[in-house]
């Protein structure tokens, strides 16, 4: 392929014309609406249950907590097996725990167990899905922009399912609900059993257990691309943790909390949107470590009681900050040996979702004891400064920045 074909973007057109990657997306969209309306409706039934808040607000942080687990001691899973296999019996698990969920009189206790289930088990089918992209697209630019339009999905989804599940709810029982995330599960599961092709395991040894696991960890671009990940997702889920105090603060009330809630997604999206789209692979690694420093400086500006159509555009601004993504994409996938792609991206997957639920734990004890516009502000700065010191050890690395 000749140099100037190679600084061209793909266009996400040339993505959605590969049939089996439609397949993966419809399933992706599914799933990702009956992850969201299962959310809202455990939380309901949970309340409803119970009447305490505390327990509600655990079915969300459960979401997050047991992905350590399932991305650590099952991450193996996914080059051990056939990838299609696991994707459906992923998606079959989700659709038993959630149906079992939905049955009248499934205590408290049992229902908090299944949601932990599902948060294990969704690393393994997350890791395991973004390498069947690999095998799909191929590892270079097909595979950035399938996977970014996989991100879009999920960005999309949480606009979109939070409304829909609240529609839902106004005219259905949590537990019936609950029956419709059933449903989405068993029809990803079979559009990704009849839309995609078999392939074989990725693991070229079954003695292999773990040894791939620590293979990954030991490779120091590796590791310093997962934290490239990690670190500014961590940082950039605060103003989301806060955003309902926050609201209440600037006294907006639901409308205002609705749009504080929207602004990153939104910003998100667009970012996503005009990278892959507009920019071939060669600028958006050339502007990858730079909007890493950039990205979160725009929550310093929390410092300065913004109103709330200035706090909506700090949101936007940070939220198109994270189109350097689709830089670290292009950088991980050549990175990672191709038998180890499944874990590598199961332990990615499990690490970004595991110190999301940190930054949103560490922002809700920082904000009781200095505020919520301090709490901002300051995870913008230790954020931007976390992030250069990380994005410069990457420039200095010849191996992880081409």
């Amino acid at each position: 392929m000749s140099a100037p074909a190679l600084q061209r973007p793909a266009g996400y057109g040339r993505v959605l014309a590969v049939p089996e990657f439609r397949a993966v997306f419809a399933a992706h969209v599914l799933s990702m609406l009956g992850v969201i309306v299962s959310e809202i409706a455990l939380s309901v039934l949970v309340y409803d249950l119970t009447g305490s808040p505390l327990l509600s607000a655990l079915t969300f942080a459960l979401g997050f907590l047991p992905y350590l687990v399932g991305g650590t001691l099952l991450a193996p899973v996914a080059d051990r097996f056939p990838a299609r296999r696991v994707l459906v019996v992923c998606d079959l698990v989700c659709a038993g725990c959630v149906a079992v969920m939905a049955v009248p009189g499934t205590g408290i206790g049992v229902l908090l167990a299944l949601r932990c289930a599902l948060a294990v088990v969704s690393p393994v089918f997350a890791g395991t899905r973004m390498a069947t992209l690999s095998d799909i697209l191929g590892g270079g630019d097909l595979f950035v922009l399938g996977r970014s339009l996989l991100r879009i999905v999920a960005q999309s989804a949480l606009l979109v399912g939070y409304g829909l599940g609240g529609l839902l709810l106004a005219v259905l029982t949590p537990r019936h609900a609950l029956l419709i995330t059933v449903a989405t599960f068993l029809a990803s599961a079979a559009l990704l059993r009849l839309g995609t092709r078999r392939r074989p395991a990725r693991a070229r040894a079954l003695d292999r257990e773990h040894g791939g696991t620590r293979q990954l960890l030991a490779d120091r671009r590796i590791r310093l691309l997962l934290l490239l990940f990690w670190v500014p997702a961590m940082f950039a889920v605060v103003p989301e943790a806060l955003a309902a105090p926050y609201a209440d603060a600037l006294g907006t009330g639901s409308p205002g909390l609705g749009l504080l809630m929207c602004a990153l997604p939104v910003g998100t999206v667009a970012g996503e949107l005009y990278a892959g789209a507009r920019l071939g692979p060669a600028a958006r690694e050339r502007i990858a470590l730079p909007l890493i420093c950039l990205t979160l400086l725009p929550y310093l500006g929390y410092a300065f009681h913004p109103s709330l159509a200035l706090s909506l555009l700090l949101l936007l601004a940070a939220g198109a900050g994270s189109a350097y993504t689709l830089g670290l994409d292009q950088w991980f996938v050549r990175a990672v040996p191709e038998e180890l792609r499944g874990r590598a991206m199961t332990v990615l997957s499990a690490g970004l979702m595991t110190l999301q639920g940190v930054g949103m734990t560490l922002a809700g004890l920082a904000a009781e004891a200095v505020g919520v516009r301090a709490t901002v502000a300051g995870a913008g700065v230790v954020g931007a400064v976390c992030c250069c010191g990380l994005a410069a050890a990457a420039r200095r690395s010849s191996r992880p920045v081409p």
